[in-house]
């Protein structure tokens, strides 16, 4: 035959670099009582929503703010233990039973039913106990026996002879007097009866040609210290010596694990909550005011699967530490973060409180230092060895497996501050991504081996059933069972020397055990040279393939290479594509900053120019006002001084009448002596004296026919359509005509929407006239559109419309009458006060006749 071939060591794993964001859920508790104030609000099964409660510091300025938060699912106050397990849970132990890691671990504020999420209570099992719970029902019937997994306290594990692990169990039944398989529950009547039956559940795709073996071991971290809940020291009642700490190490293949801790092999699920149990007495738990029962550290359940294949008859594991595949799905119950002024915490509570929330600081940093990094690309070094806990999973975070995490909230007002804390810190958490757990390669043999030895062991069993051989309960040796095959022998007793029946009974049974023996030989060189064939059909198979898979290795390791560069090419591409992805950002959050402070810098330059505008006008509008009163003032007074000089002139002239009167009656006196019998004839002075032009008003210009200067309508005049602007000072005159502008648009302040449906434009503006009364301008102008998208202005045409009183008195004077001469004769009333100011008079002795005297008295002033 030929030789045995050596077996080749299986292929490196391939690197991996899919990824997979950090599965982040939520689950939110009842409230106590029914009458609490509620701040959590289940939108839908991804998204919650928080409410600021009443009488919140930073909500007393009036703004309720409510922010929304979204998660891969959301589990409300209805939600069953088995529907929580089932989503969140199951996923990692099938992961565990196809050798891939797993992190589980819960989050919260004290109180917010982190450890009833973990452990549940009797009835309502949480997710510790019916994982284990999944993976015995999947693995049940391909447990190896008790101590052929052992672990080398390097976090691996070592495969023992059927001869070592029998002797590790000899001297374990000989050192404990509990039975090795018990036949009924003996776990504390408080984890009794957690899962029902019809709420298990098995994983699908189990290796059955493979061993299993499941190692727990529980810890805790207190104070920053690791502890195992599992060690078993001697109790000194005289000086009891404190627990001691264990310390972290990196394995070779740069996992971490913890040093010396108890690693328990467990069989059942009830076995492996007997253990559970025994580590959870153990625990640090404290009554607090948040609290009764406040978990004082954090604690990690880890659950180790070790898993062998079998040797090539499928009858026992196969000896080759190599082929050992050890996964591991951690369980972690962290104390809740709680603020001292509530729990009014003092002494070692306060030290407690101190470091969980220094623990949980410690990881939220890593989870932001780790989301930058992904993010932006840079390289920053993750503080994981600032806390216990975050070292401890740095490979999960670093390396490959998956990670979940269950955030549990409690509704009530007074953790409000706390649960925005925890929810900001979920939702960057949803952002970290970790390596994608890889498949582990599957070893050379056939499938189904142990199925075939199974069926190997029941057609033995069978055939010796039928040939009448016993069939004890426990496996016989091979040895046994062809010596149990044959026909037992007939009494050898030889009764007599005349006994001829004893003799020849037993040469009957020896010639049938011969001819059995016979039959068996021949049977059995059969076998033997059909499986030798067989098995020189499968070398020479199996050599032809082992060089097919060398040629194909030899071009797979050219492909890897090739997929190596590629992949480090993607990543240099990917580290500098985020990097300018981080520069785009930083740049356009730059830009918004100098758009937003364009639009400030815009809209106030505007608002300057239109108050600028608006002060111009307001100026015009003085100035306007400001020559109007100018202008009435100049008339006045121009009015005030030529009425001042026709007085001095008046009364000058009148004085020198007088005066002439006076001398032309001296000259009458003189000469009267002379001149008796003549008749005396009195000069006049008005021939000589030329008449003084006075003030007329003009004369009024001479009218035509009216005609108007403007042509006011175009050929689609008919289609306008008018702005009527009337500001809300104007004043309601009732006027028989008013402005009647049809399918007008008014409005108080024009607007760009009002001018971009019209092409005409009017404003309606009231001022005083001169003589006091309200005088209305109508202003109108067309409307057309700018280059910019606008709309403008031009003002075309004015109207007024002025009221006037008929029975005021005109100011206007009285036009000149033209005497006989052709000159103008002045009738106004200076002329009326000039004639009433002469008088007739007669003097005794006179023989003139009766004189004039001209009285002239100056116009009194107004006051």
């Amino acid at each position: 035959m030929k030789g045995k071939t050596t077996r080749r060591p299986p292929p490196k794993k391939p690197s991996n670099n899919q990824k997979d964001p950090v599965g982040v859920y939520c689950r939110v508790r009842p409230l106590g009582a029914e009458d609490e104030e509620c701040c959590i609000e289940v939108i839908s099964n991804t998204t919650i929503q928080l409410h600021a409660p009443d009488g919140l510091k930073a909500n007393r300025n009036g703004e309720f703010k409510e922010t929304q938060y979204s998660f891969k699912k959301v589990f409300g106050i209805k939600t069953t233990q088995r529907e929580l397990f089932a989503d969140v849970a199951k996923p990692l132990v099938e992961d565990l039973i196809h050798c891939k890691n797993g992190l589980l671990f819960t989050y919260g504020v004290t109180g917010s039913g982190k450890t009833y999420t973990m452990t549940g209570s009797p009835g309502q099992g949480g997710l510790l106990p019916r994982s284990l719970d999944m993976i015995f029902n999947s693995i049940g019937p391909y447990q190896a026996k008790r101590y052929v997994f052992k672990p080398d306290d390097k976090n691996g594990m070592e495969v023992q002879n059927q001869v070592d692990a029998l002797l590790d169990r000899q001297k374990r039944d000989s050192q404990t007097s509990v039975p090795k398989t018990p036949t009924t529950r003996r776990t504390d009547p408080e984890f009794a009866d957690m899962i029902s039956p019809e709420e298990a559940c098995k994983a699908g795709g189990v290796d059955e040609d493979s061993s299993y073996s499941v190692f727990v071991s529980y810890i805790e971290i207190y104070n920053n210290y690791i502890y195992d809940l599992l060690e078993e020291t001697p109790f000194d009642p005289i000086k009891p010596k404190p627990p001691q700490s264990k310390i972290l190490r990196e394995d070779q293949n740069h996992n971490m694990y913890v040093a010396g801790c108890t690693e328990v092999e467990v069989k059942s699920t009830e076995e492996a909550f007997e253990v559970f149990w025994r580590g959870q007495k153990k625990r640090r738990i404290a009554n607090t005011q948040l609290n009764r029962e406040s978990s004082r550290s954090h604690s990690v359940f880890i659950i180790k699967l070790a898993q062998a294949p079998l040797d090539a008859d499928g009858d026992t594991v196969l000896q080759d530490k190599s082929q050992v595949n050890v996964s591991q799905l951690c369980l972690v119950d962290l104390a809740g973060s709680e603020r001292t002024s509530r729990t009014r915490a003092e002494g070692s509570r306060l030290r407690e409180a101190g470091n969980i929330n220094q623990s949980l600081m410690t990881l939220r940093t890593c989870i932001e230092v780790l989301r930058e990094n992904q993010m932006c690309g840079t390289n920053k070094m993750v503080p994981y060895r600032d806390s216990k806990v975050t070292h401890l999973f740095k490979n999960y975070f670093d390396g490959e497996g998956k990670v979940r995490m269950v955030v549990c909230v409690n509704p009530k007002a007074d953790d409000y501050e706390e649960t925005l804390l925890v929810m900001r810190f979920a939702e960057m958490t949803q952002e970290v991504e970790v390596a994608r757990p890889v498949d582990r390669p599957i070893c050379g043999f056939a499938a189904g081996r142990r199925q075939r030895n199974q069926a190997f062991k029941d057609e033995l069993t069978h055939r010796l059933e039928e040939r009448g051989g016993p069939v004890d309960g426990e496996s016989p040796t091979v040895l046994n069972q062809l010596l149990q095959s044959f026909h037992p022998l007939p009494p050898c007793e030889i009764s007599g020397p005349n006994d001829d029946v004893t003799l020849p009974r037993l040469i009957e049974a020896l010639e049938k055990r011969h001819k059995i023996r016979q039959m068996m030989v021949e049977e059995y060189n059969k076998t033997a040279n059909m499986l030798k064939s067989v098995l020189q059909e499968q070398d020479s198979n199996l050599l032809s393939k082992e060089n097919f898979i060398q040629e194909q290795r030899g071009r797979l390791g050219e492909k890897d290479k090739m997929i190596q560069n590629q992949k480090n090419e993607i990543d240099r591409l990917e580290k500098k594509s985020k990097m300018l992805e981080y520069k785009i950002d930083i740049l356009q959050k730059t830009t918004n900053i100098y758009e937003e402070d364009k639009r400030s810098l815009q809209h106030e330059l505007e608002s300057r120019e239109q108050r600028l505008q608006r002060e111009m006008s307001e100026k015009r509008r003085m100035e306007t006002r400001m020559q109007g009163i100018v202008t009435d003032a100049k008339l006045k007074w121009e009015k005030e001084c030529e009425r001042r000089v026709n007085a001095k002139q008046l009364e000058m002239q009148n004085k020198l009448w007088v005066k002439d009167e006076k001398l032309k009656q001296l000259k009458a006196i003189v000469t009267e002596g002379k001149t008796e019998n003549r008749q005396p004839q009195r000069p006049s002075r008005e021939k000589d004296k030329v008449a003084a032009k006075r003030s007329v008003s003009p004369s009024p210009v001479p009218t035509g026919p009216l005609v108007r200067p403007l042509h006011r309508r175009s050929h689609s005049a008919g289609g306008e359509r008018w702005v009527d602007h009337k500001p809300t000072t104007n004043v309601d005159l009732d006027t028989v005509l008013q402005p009647n502008i049809p399918n007008a648009i008014k409005v108080n302040a024009p607007n760009e929407k009002a001018l971009s449906k019209c092409d005409k434009y009017v404003l309606t503006h009231q001022e005083f006239a001169s003589d006091g009364e309200i005088q209305t301008k109508l202003i109108k102008g067309e409307v057309f559109k700018t280059r910019g998208g606008g709309q403008a202005v031009q003002f075309t045409d004015i109207e007024t419309l002025k009221q006037e009183n008929p029975l005021a008195a005109s100011r206007k004077r009285r036009s000149s009458e033209t005497g006989p001469d052709g000159e103008p004769m002045e009738r106004n009333w200076t002329d009326v006060e000039t004639r009433c100011s002469v008088a007739v008079e007669m003097r005794a002795g006179s023989s003139l006749g009766p004189g004039y005297q001209h009285h002239g008295y100056p116009k009194r002033r107004k006051p």
